[in-house]
């Protein structure tokens, strides 16, 4: 399975550094890639999200990046990692320890030809670790995942347990229904960014992105 899927991901993503955060190299599927406009039939993965820089693991990475003092010697979750942008960003600012996390295979097998690409190394892991207590971990990252108003219910009641245990929790989001204002009431902003403008078309739309952090 990891040869097979890491010669897929090869084959069909490119290495682009056309994003927010451009000292990250990241395989992606970009509109230079024959599946960018392939049909579901014609794609050899089930629903490659991994392989998209979504607006908020941008703003996360980005944040990340010029606040490396938030991360730094501590131990980092980053749940549905995608193409492990977050991770790589915490562990290039000195985080002590680094679990990227996501329950598809290729997600993590993506995060970590991305982390060799950056010269990094990243702890990976496919359990579903939604509603553990995250012992192990301070910080929790959380991008992008408030796309379902379902599962945000199911999401935000954990990360406020997270929050009340003294866990730091940083949420990236362009502004997805699920973040409802009701939601954002109990979040501080922490930042706001402009995404690169020829990124339009790959970020569904979006022209900015935030980062939260959730309140104790």
């Amino acid at each position: 399975m990891l040869k097979e899927a890491t010669s897929l991901i090869l084959k069909h993503t490119v290495v682009s550094r056309k994003h927010l955060t451009p000292e990250l190299a990241l395989r992606l599927i970009t509109p230079d890639c024959p599946l960018w406009r392939a049909t579901e039939e014609q794609t050899p993965f089930k629903d490659p999200f991994w392989a998209f820089y979504w607006p908020g693991g941008q703003a996360t990475a980005r944040f990340i990046l010029d606040n490396g003092n938030l991360v730094k010697n501590r131990n980092i979750l980053d749940v549905g990692c995608g193409c492990g942008a977050g991770s790589i960003a915490a562990a290039k600012m000195k985080a002590k320890r680094v679990l990227a996390n996501d329950i598809d295979k290729f997600a993590v097998i993506a995060t970590e030809i991305n982390a060799k690409l950056n010269d990094i190394t990243v702890e990976t892991s496919t359990t579903n670790l939604i509603g553990d207590r995250c012992i192990e971990f301070d910080t929790i990252l959380i991008g992008d995942m408030f796309y379902d108003e379902e599962f945000a219910n199911l999401l935000f009641e954990w990360l406020h347990t997270l929050s009340a245990d003294g866990k730091t929790v940083l949420i990236g989001d362009p502004g997805r229904h699920g973040l409802t204002a009701r939601r954002r009431r109990s979040m501080s902003l922490l930042a706001k960014y402009r995404l690169p403008t020829h990124s339009t078309m790959e970020n569904n739309g979006f022209t900015h992105s935030t980062v939260w952090r959730l309140n104790t």
